[in-house]
């Protein structure tokens, strides 16, 4: 679950902060992000997440730790990678926004690589901070409907792993059918750089940080495709500031407390919050 649930706190993260709205289900008064076009039919591990919640709710004796704080924890830990610290004290929104979403989350299909850039910029994240972070496709899959075009329309592909790609997935059906992103998708090697270097990126977005070109994404996917340890630090680094992102100023969250009354016992109490785009 690895993949997945690094997915969901970068979709988390990337539309108003880190507040896991992409958690939350459809309510009467908001469409949520769960049916986003990033996230309808792809997005998964939202069930472990409550399992996580759950369990840390019962240790903690109430409602204490917010969903984000979980999502962010859960990502890292299960990535089988780096050891980065991860800052707590996320609040969790209480409203969600499809239409955020589709506007937020670059597209895996079209995205050049200065839409990306833009993107990472609007969020204080670097073109670094882009590549680096990329780098966690060196684990998981992608759904056949990501990367169709790239494997049938784009000449900067491998010929061989294109016919690859094409025995995965068909000109029509199969939308679902996986591949991985590089040649060991179980471990958070450099394999992932190492791909892009043979024009074996899996999706558009993945080959457009090589082009061969002489640029500084090139010298920085270069750089990681052989120092493993310069990419676990700096991916570590980059986690954490993309974790940092908040929610922006004016957006109504909560936060759960623990309080004791004068015979010790234990209540959970819920406050809710108008945020200043910080903790």
């Amino acid at each position: 679950m690895g993949a997945s649930l690094l997915r969901l706190h970068f979709h988390d993260c990337f539309v108003n902060g880190c507040d896991g709205s992409v958690l939350l289900d459809d309510t009467a008064t908001f469409t949520g992000e769960k049916t986003a076009g990033p996230n309808n039919n792809s997005a998964r591990g939202f069930e472990v997440i409550d399992e996580i919640k759950k369990a840390v709710n019962q240790a903690c004796h109430g409602n204490v730790v917010s969903c984000a704080d979980v999502l962010a924890v859960a990502a890292r830990d299960s990535l089988g990678g780096p050891a980065y610290p991860v800052l707590l004290g996320r609040k969790d929104s209480r409203t969600a926004s499809r239409d955020a979403a589709n506007a937020n989350i670059p597209s895996p299909i079209s995205s050049d690589i200065s839409t990306l850039v833009s993107r990472f910029q609007s969020r204080n994240l670097t073109l670094q901070d882009l590549v680096v972070l990329s780098g966690a496709h060196t684990i998981g899959f992608a759904q056949c409907a990501l990367f169709r075009n790239r494997t049938y329309n784009e000449s900067n592909i491998d010929p061989y792993f294109a016919g690859t790609l094409r025995s995965l997935c068909p000109t029509t059906g199969g939308d679902q059918n996986l591949g991985p992103f590089d040649g060991s998708p179980t471990r958070f090697d450099t394999g992932y750089f190492k791909g892009l270097l043979q024009q074996k990126g899996l999706l558009h977005t993945d080959q457009v940080l090589f082009k061969g070109d002489g640029s500084v994404s090139d010298g920085l996917v270069r750089y990681y495709s052989e120092n493993l340890e310069a990419f676990w630090v700096d991916f570590g680094v980059s986690m954490i500031k993309m974790g940092n992102l908040r929610p922006p100023e004016g957006s109504e969250v909560e936060v759960e407390i623990a309080i004791r009354d004068n015979a010790q016992r234990l209540y959970a109490a819920k406050l809710v919050l108008i945020g200043r785009g910080d903790n």
